[in-house]
């Protein structure tokens, strides 16, 4: 067999394929509260038909992670796809114009909550796995799948916990679908760094300001203070920082995120996600919280930021500072120019007729605990569109462009058919 008879495969089957994503995002698997088994259900089956055999593994019974391995006929390197079963909650569906879950097709779109965000890329991952597992006599080295819960809150029970408790979803390089674009393929990642903030005082009569101080005007001031952080400059190796300023690399970004991203992606933000404080309009509070959610871009470690931060407390002796460790992270990277990239941009080009450039990532991804691990991971999937917002969709082709491309790529990265 051949790369090409493998794809001519994959598009016969295009109907059968967009049937199991539909299934997949009809499987409700809202985080928190991250209930995936029915999710599960629907990939274990998805793989049952084809003869691939698969274990349901993790610690938590509600959020299952689906994996399956499989060895080539030759020696050579182990290739990790991954993904994500569990998405953003939709609350009491506000501002959607259809059931969140409907996975309604109208003019070449899939309509539902996790189309972008990931369960198109999880199973285009699925779908490539599946097609190489089938010729994996004509393999070399080894495949994985790794089909995880709880990526939308961390990690804990689904990618960190299978890396922490088995060596075998390790690997050599990993493959991932998170929304990105055809026009990009993601190496690095900003690293979060999460606040928690406490103001206090007296509290007073609302009239009486002159009894007790305000804890909302304090935390005000302090959230302007706090834009000091915006400032720190990253300290990038001279050829990463070469390789962001190229045009085709500034302008992807922008295409793929929106006008600005490529300032952004080299720096440092803050944005403050919650702010309570207060009882009644005609009251001082005593007590002022909100949480504050940094992104530091490569080049920038969480010191760097916190440094800054304690000498702009000084300033706000009411105030006290919690760091959220569990949902903070470095920034993470791997190389730019490592031989995935251009297994993908060819095999992309050929397939979808869009050559993606090497672009860092502004959001997170399960791919951080491979890159801090040692272990390259890439990121090619479809676009982010309407990305946990309502009426979130996907373009069917660029589904089955991206199962294409991942299973392409897997085969020329185990050099299939050699």
């Amino acid at each position: 067999m051949s790369k090409q008879a493998m794809l001519d495969a994959i598009d016969a089957e295009r109907d059968t394929l967009i049937a199991f994503l539909r299934d997949f995002v009809r499987a409700p698997t809202p985080n928190p509260p991250g209930d995936t088994r029915d999710a599960a259900a629907i990939i274990r089956d998805f793989l049952a038909a084809r003869g691939v055999p698969c274990e349901l593994v993790g610690p938590q019974e509600s959020m299952p992670n689906v994996v399956s391995e499989c060895d080539g006929a030759r020696a050579g390197p182990r290739l990790v796809y991954n993904g994500h079963m569990d998405v953003f909650p939709v609350g009491d569906a506000h501002g959607w114009t259809r059931d969140p879950w409907s996975g309604d097709i109208e003019e070449g779109r899939l309509h539902g909550r996790g189309t972008c965000d990931m369960k198109t890329g999880t199973a285009a991952s699925i779908i490539a796995y599946a097609y190489l597992y089938a010729r994996r006599a004509e393999l070399a080295g080894s495949v994985a799948l790794t089909a995880v819960s709880d990526e939308e809150t961390g990690g804990r029970w689904g990618t960190r916990w299978l890396l922490e408790n088995d060596t075998r979803w390790r690997g050599d390089c990993v493959l991932n679908g998170e929304p990105g674009s055809l026009d990009t393929i993601r190496f690095s990642e900003k690293g979060t760094l999460r606040l928690k903030f406490e103001v206090l005082a007296a509290g007073a009569h609302g009239a009486y300001v002159h009894r007790s101080a305000s804890p909302t005007r304090i935390a005000a001031a302090l959230i302007q203070r706090l834009a000091d952080v915006e400032a720190i400059e990253p300290s990038l190796p001279a050829s990463l920082k070469a390789h962001l300023q190229r045009d085709d690399v500034r302008r992807a970004l922008d295409v793929a995120m929106g006008a600005g991203a490529a300032d952004v992606v080299s720096r440092t933000t803050v944005n403050v996600g919650v702010l309570n404080g207060g009882l009644k309009i005609n009251m001082i509070p005593d007590r002022c919280v909100f949480e504050v959610d940094i992104r530091l871009p490569v080049g920038t470690e969480p010191e760097a930021a916190l440094a800054v931060i304690e000498k702009i407390l000084v300033d706000f002796p009411q105030a006290s500072m919690e760091v959220q460790t569990w949902h903070s992270t470095p920034p993470n990277v791997c190389a730019h120019d490592h031989p995935m990239i251009d297994l993908i941009a060819n095999n992309a080009e050929k397939i979808a007729g869009r050559r993606p450039v090497a672009v860092p990532s502004i959001g997170s991804t399960d791919c951080r605990y491979w890159r801090r691990s040692g272990v390259p991971a890439y990121v090619y999937g479809p676009a982010p569109g309407r990305m946990a917002m309502s009426d979130e969709s996907v373009d069917l082709d660029e589904f089955i462009a991206v199962a294409k491309v991942h299973a392409a790529a897997g085969w020329d990265y185990l050099d299939g058919g050699a």
